[in-house]
């Protein structure tokens, strides 16, 4: 599997608003791509369509194209749930659920899709992703505590786990450490490193360090004013958006002067 995700004439709306226009992209597979720009320039928005999430809401639709491996995600034919377990989402707050134990909260998603494991295998798929998200020598020892009694860095670990648990070819993390502290949020950095040799990994960030730090490619979003629909602006190499971007208000964002 390639993993690539093309992106061609993407406009998205809630209700007669459009969030997002004419966005086209490429984003590679096995590589860390970030979204960054001021808030409300659809960032979010166009995560949540490259897995069908923006739909859910009552009044959203999308108009254009999302290819995974080439296969039309929204085509006529194609279940938004299918598209759901084959790209993954992480999202801003920790979300465990509640209720449910460690073990629990990472198997959720197998249970969901209507998966056939016998116990053992469960074991070891709950382990594999634990593991996986740099979670397990932490938890093996209380799997079957709530997953609430996690610190927030943790928690969100444990999310990533219930993420890759059901084996996606991609996944989407919408500012993933925005509400962790800066220990957590390196510990979530160094994962997504280890994560991108398995996935293609999509983040939106607020943080310019961490856009510099984790991703291979950058796009920058941005609004021509207030009501106006989010565009790219500019998406290139990481370093080369860091140090040299080809447009200026690029470069007044990185830079700080507005933002």
């Amino acid at each position: 599997m390639s993993q690539q995700i093309q992106v061609s004439g993407l406009d998205a709306y809630y209700g007669k608003h459009k969030a997002i226009e004419d966005i086209s992209m490429t984003i590679e597979p096995q590589s860390i791509t970030a979204f960054i720009g001021p808030s409300g320039c659809g960032k979010s928005t166009f995560l949540r369509t490259l897995n069908r999430m923006h739909e859910v809401i009552p009044g959203a639709r999308v108009e254009g194209k999302v290819l995974l491996d080439g296969e039309d995600l929204y085509a006529a034919d194609v279940e938004p749930v299918s598209v759901r377990r084959m790209i993954g989402m992480v999202f801003q707050r920790p979300n465990p659920f509640p209720t449910m134990s460690i073990y629990e909260n990472v198997a959720a998603g197998l249970r969901l899709n209507g998966s056939k494991h016998s116990k053992s295998e469960l074991d070891g798929i709950v382990e594999t992703s634990l593991k996986g998200a740099n979670l397990w020598n932490e938890v093996k020892d209380r799997l079957n505590k709530p997953g609430a009694g996690l610190s927030g860095g943790q928690q969100q670990r444990l999310c990533i786990a219930r993420a890759i648990a059901v084996q996606p070819e991609v996944l989407l993390m919408d500012e993933p450490c925005s509400a962790l502290d800066p220990i957590s949020t390196l510990a979530i950095e160094d994962l997504m490193m280890e994560l991108k040799n398995k996935f293609t990994i999509v983040i939106v960030t607020h943080n310019m360090q961490q856009a510099a730090r984790v991703s291979d490619r950058t796009a920058f979003f941005n609004l021509a004013g207030q009501g106006q629909p989010g565009r790219v602006i500019e998406m290139d190499e990481t370093t080369r958006i860091f140090t040299n971007p080809a447009q200026k208000a690029t470069e007044d964002y990185i830079t700080g002067r507005f933002g």
